[in-house]
């Protein structure tokens, strides 16, 4: 699995999304460095450029994956795990599967209900369309533009900038037949709060967008009683790539995470 290193202390697991990869999550580093103490774990799932698909053929195989990587990289170290849409998803289970090894779990539009037809979302909404940023996304090609239109609930040069840097080479190098395979059986068995329905005590942030229309926000909240120490929050102007839409809502949540994660712990 290929995997990026960043600074030094306490391991923190980043897990990108669905057929993007670890750049998508790399917006978060600087606010992460800023909190000190932390090695930045970026994983590539499988089926990206760099970590090729292999036997790997369902969620759970992903996520005996990323369990298999973590313990090959950081043994029994306790960690704390954060998950992006699908990233999310395993993120969850891999905290369940390893409770009494993790500091704390925080989810960014975070995947709680696999199948597409039974979560509640919101319709696509655009609540500022901004000529010059879709031009900027429209060099990259016909289909870049497509891809930014869809997702970006407040379009903005700045946004647009973060889109081709973070998202559009992800997209570019993945590797969709392989994800075709995952996303054949892309629910788990069962979801990480039913097979291990006591309470997750370690601290938890919860982040939803409330113009998310892939995984919208409802579908976190509904486990509000399973994670007591978590914060929940739904940000508005913002959709699924929330930490591109709302940075410094995004970055003032995660540092604000971390210092209870440190709290916690004692440290």
């Amino acid at each position: 699995m290929h995997v990026v290193d960043v600074g030094s202390g306490t391991p923190l697991i980043l897990l990108h999304g669905f057929g993007v990869d670890h750049r998508l999550l790399l917006p978060l580093d600087p606010t992460i460095e800023a909190a000190g103490g932390w090695l930045r774990i970026y994983l590539d799932l499988p089926g990206t450029a760099g970590t090729p698909i292999g036997e790997v053929a369902s969620t759970r195989d992903v996520v005996d994956a990323v369990k298999q990587e973590i313990a090959g990289r950081i043994g029994d170290e306790p960690f704390a795990i954060l998950g992006n849409s699908f990233g999310a998803m395993i993120a969850r289970q891999v905290a369940h599967d390893l409770r009494s090894q993790v500091l704390g779990l925080a989810t960014l539009a975070g995947v709680f209900v696999a199948e597409h037809a039974r979560r509640v979302v919101t319709p696509q909404t655009v609540l500022r369309t901004d000529p010059q940023a879709l031009a900027l996304v429209g060099d990259a090609g016909e289909d870049a533009a497509e891809d930014y239109a869809e997702m970006a609930v407040v379009q903005s040069v700045e946004n647009a900038r973060a889109f081709l840097a973070h998202v559009r080479p992800g997209l570019l190098a993945a590797d969709e037949e392989g994800l075709k395979r995952i996303a054949a059986r892309y629910a788990l068995e069962q979801e990480p709060e039913d097979a291990d329905p006591a309470p997750f005590t370690q601290p938890c942030l919860l982040l939803t967008a409330r113009q998310d229309q892939v995984v919208g926000y409802e579908d976190a909240w509904a486990h509000r009683e399973h994670y007591p120490r978590a914060t929940f929050v739904v940000l508005d102007a913002a959709g699924h790539n929330a930490h591109l839409d709302q940075p410094a809502l995004t970055g003032a949540l995660l540092m604000e995470w971390l210092s209870r994660i440190r709290a916690a712990a004692g440290s």
